[in-house]
């Protein structure tokens, strides 16, 4: 049975309609789900109250962090910088090995005791120094209207954003949404349907065409990321056909991260991604012509240091999210021979680091 949904929760959500049938259909992502009154979608966020639609987490964090912008994971987009962090409950994703379980697959709101207005979040990250807020932990797209304030109230500051994000969402909202980001992480779970099917409970098409739209259609600069999971999504054939796609679709120059799988939720009898599978599937990428490939979950400093594409030269080693050597200069470019590298840089004047900071936000 739904859980109820209470007065203050029913804060008027976009994307939708009613059918001929009486329900009313959600069009945020394409999971399409068609609800009854009182009904929740499967992302459990989203419900039906008095013939509308209405978003229930508005306004509720499980919790605010500032983080390195690596740990996104974002190593192009302003490298060293800090970021406020926060996330919601509940996914419109069924991952089957999902590492934030207790936040996305959350049914019981009792995680949500902070609670911050849009302006408040800005406010704060502009008093603390981030250059970034990130929607991250659960995937903002199901939030998208309480994301797309914050975002409003951050640019009047001068502050950035940040969506980590399976990039699950339908056409219309895929507009407004991105139209408000700076930059975002996109999870490419796999290059198989039937993966995308059984373990996540979606579809793989949808994902393509965000990415698709992100690169030609956009600004938005935008990082890739697989997490590999032995024996699912891991073999040489899947991965060289998705670092293939990635190069013709998208092009050489978009980071592709692969990390490390760790038994989690309903996968706790596969054994954690090796560290060899994880240095061939970088290598498969490269050979496929993605320039930049990076290793995740791990220590593995290859795989966390950034190289000229062009004099091959480490230009940003970083130690998990420290960094050590920065050689690109402030117009973007290798120090040593002026190539451009693809992403957003500006002055650093060093790195956050790897630390974690909560941070507790009033409304």
């Amino acid at each position: 049975m739904d859980e109820p949904i209470s007065k203050a929760e029913q804060f008027p959500a976009k994307y939708w309609h009613r059918l001929e049938d009486g329900r009313i259909q959600c069009d945020l992502c394409p999971r399409d789900c068609k609800l009854h009154e009182g009904q929740r979608g499967a992302c459990f966020v989203r419900g039906r109250i008095r013939d509308e639609m209405v978003l229930t987490t508005y306004g509720r964090s499980s919790g605010f962090c500032i983080d390195p912008i690596e740990k996104k994971p974002l190593n192009h987009f302003f490298p060293g910088s800090s970021v406020l962090s926060f996330g919601t409950a509940g996914c419109n994703l069924a991952c089957k090995f999902c590492q934030n379980w207790d936040i996305s697959k959350s049914r019981s709101f009792d995680k949500l005791a902070d609670q911050a207005s849009p302006e408040a979040i800005a406010r704060t990250a502009a008093r603390l120094g981030c250059k970034s807020v990130a929607f991250t932990y659960n995937d903002p797209v199901i939030f998208a209207e309480y994301a797309m304030d914050v975002a409003d109230a951050c640019h009047e500051r001068g502050i950035m954003t940040v969506a980590v994000t399976a990039g699950y969402i339908h056409a219309e909202p895929r507009v407004d949404f991105y139209a408000k980001m700076d930059a975002a992480n996109v999870d490419l779970k796999a290059f198989s349907e039937g993966f995308y099917i059984k373990q996540t409970g979606s579809h793989l098409q949808p994902v393509l065409d965000t990415l698709k739209y992100l690169r030609h259609e956009t600004q938005v600069w935008f990082e890739l990321t697989t997490l590999l999971i032995p024996g699912l999504n891991d073999s040489a054939e899947e991965l060289t056909m998705l670092s293939e796609w990635i190069v013709g679709e998208l092009g050489e120059d978009v980071p592709l991260h692969f990390t490390a799988f760790h038994p989690d939720y309903k996968m706790v009898t596969i054994a954690a991604t090796p560290v060899s599978k994880l240095v061939e599937a970088r290598k498969i990428a490269q050979a496929a012509g993605l320039k930049h490939v990076y290793t995740g979950n791990v220590y593995h400093q290859e795989g966390d240091t950034t190289f000229c594409p062009c004099c091959n030269e480490p230009l940003i080693k970083r130690d998990w999210y420290d960094i050590t050597q920065y050689h690109i200069a402030n117009n973007g470019r290798c120090s040593y021979c002026n190539t451009p590298i693809a992403g957003r840089f500006n002055d650093f004047a060093g790195a956050f680091g790897r630390r974690r900071i909560p941070v507790v936000i009033g409304s």
